[in-house]
């Protein structure tokens, strides 16, 4: 019999931490999917490759990724109208596994929510999903720019008062792991959608981190490799 191998934890440390919701510490595949399944749909386009898009950016900008000939005003109205259906619906947002151990664990560390979802939906969801609302947010109130680009995390690394590079973004989509390495942060990717996009680290979901603080206040996150 072969002997049995196992892989060494990746550790890593921060002075804070920056995390996404959908998909990161939220589920809300089965909302994000009806609804967008149901707007591919109703503008004749397939509804499986759009899906590939929606996930990681406002909607404003997804719909301008598939319906590129349409006029922004368009887009930012329908964004409306799409945010209050997702924020009214509920159904199916649980925690990604892990993430209430994983929140508590942060809880007196320094750490932000930085979402491409606006405050009532991020309210709506962190809710359902029975997960404690960081004091620090950044909403998609806050910046000019969707996720691929970097200023949700620039933003909230500057309201924790914490260089970029000693901050570590916790991200599920190609467009949130794109907003954390230019915005010079290291990227742990969370879940099956990340592991494609080249995050620093990869972990299935969030029973797989563990967290330290460290003396000197930073964080350490021992990763464990299944």
């Amino acid at each position: 019999m072969p002997a049995s191998t196992t892989t060494a934890p990746t550790v890593l440390t921060a002075k804070a931490l920056l995390l996404d919701m959908d998909g990161t510490i939220v589920n809300s595949d089965a909302v994000v999917e009806r609804c967008w399944y149901d707007w591919a749909v109703a503008h004749g386009l397939n509804p499986e490759e759009t899906l590939k898009v929606v996930h990681g950016r406002q909607g404003y900008a997804t719909m301008a990724i598939l319906l590129p000939d349409r006029p922004m005003e368009e887009n930012f109205a329908e964004n409306a109208v799409m945010l209050a259906r997702e924020t009214a619906d509920t159904e199916g947002v649980v925690p990604v596994g892990g993430a209430p151990a994983f929140m508590a664990a942060l809880r007196t560390l320094p750490h932000a929510l930085v979402t491409s979802a606006d405050k009532a939906l991020a309210t709506a969801r962190m809710t359902a999903a029975a997960l404690p609302m960081p004091e620090v947010r950044v909403t998609a109130e806050s910046v000019q720019a969707s996720k691929p680009d970097p200023e949700g995390f620039l933003m909230g690394a500057a309201a924790l008062g914490v260089d970029p590079a000693d901050c570590i973004v916790f991200e599920d989509s190609a467009a949130g792991i794109a907003a954390g390495q230019a915005a010079g942060m290291r990227v742990v990717g969370v879940g099956p959608r990340a592991a494609a996009h080249g995050p620093t680290a990869h972990v299935p979901d969030l029973t797989a981190v563990t967290v330290t603080p460290s003396p000197d206040g930073s964080i350490t996150l021992t990763l464990h490799q299944p």
